[in-house]
């Protein structure tokens, strides 16, 4: 079998393709998957008022304080894109291809944004600081390095999201303080909406998000993962978290009986190849429900496994429901 990764080799992964992942890989060892879970509790689309401020304590309890409302926002994932997005802002500067999505500025007008060399894992701080940036905004266990390098030039955010519940939060908490507060009740209340909609026909399809690249794969879930977060109250989806050293074996998968399945394929030596493709190489791939019916989903890993905000999930409702049918 492929081994699911750890918290920082699943990150490495997403980074070689421009972006990252929380980890979310299965249930204890003790624990079979099937075990009954507790109904996931209906969506609220009441949507709270935003007062505008220019200090706060964000959904994580992290403590954010700005001398004014930010005008220069650097990216250095791309939770803060879709954020941006959503808010009608677009970052001075960004290290995520996230923009490039048709939903979002599309490729045209994402090509316009500068792009901070070095990679996700270690964007260049000189070319950060050149952009003038008030705010810099980063994945708190991969970019958390870099605040003592920043510290006294700008401002830096470690944002650590984990289900679609903070990334509302940060959603709220950056309208906030970039005075956004219209635009950002209008599009968490959009976004509560189509969860409530998709959660009154919940498919009685056992769902599966696996994630990787041509060495290893993982299983996404609930605890640790925005997308797989969504999926309890859309679907059958016995996955629980195994902690950063647990892993799913192929054998495990086929005994759920998965009828659909999403693959979110993170890098390959071949630019070309699929997560599927590499697995199909197992003799016990092929025998998932899911593989027999044609249900394999490749999905696009940008928006299901590293954009995490309010428009990126709402693609990500569209196309699960659709394939859940």
């Amino acid at each position: 079998m492929l081994g699911s990764p750890s918290r920082f080799v699943r990150s490495w992964l997403t980074a070689v393709a421009v972006g990252s992942l929380l980890v979310g890989c299965g249930s204890s060892a003790e624990e079979p998957a099937g075990d009954e879970a507790k109904p996931a509790a209906k969506t609220d689309v009441t949507v709270e008022p935003i007062k505008a401020s220019k200090e706060l304590t964000d959904t994580n309890g992290v403590k954010v304080s700005l001398k004014k409302q930010p005008e220069r926002i650097v990216c250095l994932f791309a939770l803060c894109d879709d954020i941006l997005t959503e808010l009608g802002l677009v970052p001075t500067a960004t290290n995520s291809t996230l923009l490039a999505h048709p939903d979002f500025l599309g490729e045209k007008k994402a090509n316009e944004v500068d792009v901070i060399p070095g990679g996700f894992i270690a964007p260049e701080v000189e070319a950060i600081l050149s952009h003038k940036p008030d705010l810099v905004i980063g994945l708190g266990d991969t970019h958390g390095k870099l605040a003592p390098a920043l510290e006294g030039a700008t401002t830096f955010w470690a944002m650590q999201p984990e289900t679609w519940e903070d990334s509302v939060g940060y959603l709220r908490d950056v309208a906030a303080l970039t005075g956004r507060t219209a635009e950002g009740e209008k599009a968490e209340r959009t976004f509560r909406t189509k969860l409530a909609e998709a959660e009154k026909t919940p498919s009685d399809k056992t769902a599966l998000i696996i994630y990787g690249s041509d060495e290893n794969f993982g299983v996404a879930t609930p605890e640790g993962d925005v997308a797989a977060s969504l999926f309890p109250k859309i679907a059958d989806y016995p996955w629980k978290s195994r902690g950063v050293e647990g892993s799913y074996s192929l054998e495990e998968i086929l005994a759920q009986g998965v009828d659909v399945l999403f693959v979110e394929t993170m890098s390959f030596g071949d630019a070309d190849g699929k997560l599927s493709g590499k697995l199909a190489g197992n003799p016990l791939w092929s025998k998932i429900p899911a593989v027999r019916s044609g249900d394999v989903h490749e999905v696009n890993p940008e928006v299901w496994a590293k954009g995490r905000g309010t428009r990126s999930l709402g693609i990500v409702l569209d196309e699960a429901t659709a394939a859940l049918r």
